[in-house]
């Protein structure tokens, strides 16, 4: 079977799906490569590193899509509504999709997918389990997210993130608070601690305190409590809005006390919930700063714009889109090792093999045989029960 990578093609993208270290795996298990010409550049992956390691080198995107049984891709269609769609006439019946599809965005793209008859698999899907943690795509790309955000905020703001003692004086450290500690949050939390920063963080799931402490951070309590904080897979479930009310009003004063606001909140398919208000935002001293890792989302700050840096009233508000991709070297190589351990797990003998009955398979695969086939997605977009279908 021939494995696929075409070049990102999202505007300013610079992450490829598979990186050459990964290719002798993957042969190992009955697999040929195959690159799109460039596709490795802009990470630091040059094509004589590709051929080196026994991949081939074609010229053209659609001369990759027409050789592979298999495409692994970083932004597929579905998470590249700027450009995906391009890919669409190039699919063809049983091949085989993996990479990041958001398919929780919209049902209609994840249907036109499967009208194509591509089997298709979304890593954002895949369960949060020991046995799985070798191919959790989202939560090595949120790794990235949390340690960019950090050096982000260290870069504009006004002051340095460590205590000094010098012949000038002593100047005291920058205090900064992460709010949402997932994996972005904590590797947030870890990098700014290494920045030599005071660093506090607040989440609504009471399990996660003993790691924020760990870290050397302070955890923040208010005194409300969440309804099932988190669910089944480990994320922060979405709670009622008059939680919200009282959650803003008792972190209006913690928010104020921080130089650096750091806001990771985000909820599977859900928008973003709002955190950090305007009057919040005013009662933040000039000079200080939020970056908002939840702003594809709607932002957890009321006033994020999405893609944008912006200035209100002397505190910076930072919205950046897909911060893993300013650190292309090492996210590529995160997410390739992900995607290799998700292949070797279909593919025994040089054949994929897709057992409906292995729970990792089951939770990622979106699209087979031309219908949706994911349980989660059809009970989420509220699409009739599918009878039982085999694996492929």
């Amino acid at each position: 079977m021939i494995v696929g990578v075409p070049r990102e093609s999202f505007p300013g993208e610079r992450r490829v799906a598979l990186v050459p270290a990964v290719i002798p795996n993957l042969a190992k298990a009955g697999l040929e490569v195959v690159v799109e010409a460039g596709a490795g550049f802009e990470a630091g992956y040059p094509d004589a590193d590709y051929v080196a390691k026994g991949a081939k080198i074609l010229p053209s995107r659609a001369e990759v899509f027409r050789a592979a049984d298999i495409i692994t891709q970083v932004l597929c269609y579905g998470s590249n509504d700027k450009t995906g769609k391009a890919d669409v006439p190039l699919f063809h019946r049983d091949q085989v999709l993996i990479g990041f599809l958001r398919p929780l965005g919209s049902v209609e793209t994840i249907s036109e997918i499967a009208s194509k008859g591509v089997i298709s698999f979304s890593v954002e899907l895949m369960p949060r389990t020991t046995r799985a943690q070798s191919m959790d795509a989202l939560s090595s790309m949120a790794t990235i997210s949390g340690y960019k955000a950090v050096l982000i905020a260290a870069d504009s703001l006004p002051k340095i993130f460590p205590m000094m003692t010098t012949a000038a004086g002593t100047i005291t450290p920058a205090r900064v608070l992460i709010l949402g500690c997932g994996v972005a949050g904590l590797q947030a939390i870890a990098t700014a601690r290494r920045l030599g920063a005071v660093v506090s963080a607040y989440d609504l799931r009471p399990a996660v305190k003993e790691q924020v402490q760990s870290l050397g951070a302070r955890f923040v309590e208010l005194p409300i409590e969440a309804k099932d904080a988190q669910d089944a897979r480990g994320y922060a479930t979405a709670q009622g809005e008059e939680f919200y009310r009282k959650q803003r009003e008792l972190l209006g004063k913690v928010i104020a006390e921080n130089d650096v606001v750091i806001t990771a909140a985000v909820i599977p398919g859900k928008k973003s919930p709002i955190l950090v208000t305007k009057e919040m935002v005013a009662g933040m001293a000039p000079g200080s700063l939020l970056v908002d890792l939840a702003a594809e989302r709607g932002g957890n700050c009321e006033l994020t714009q999405g893609g944008k840096k912006i200035n209100v009233n002397g505190v910076t508000i930072i919205g950046w889109y897909n911060l893993a991709s300013a650190v292309p070297y090492n996210a590529s190589q995160m997410y390739a090792r992900n995607l290799t351990a998700f292949l070797l797990l279909m593919v025994k003998d040089g054949k994929l093999q897709i057992d409906a009955k292995d729970e990792i398979i089951r939770e990622t695969l979106l699209t087979q045989g031309g219908e949706v086939v994911n349980a989660r997605l059809r009970e989420f977009f509220q699409l009739p029960v599918l009878g039982t279908k085999g694996g492929a």
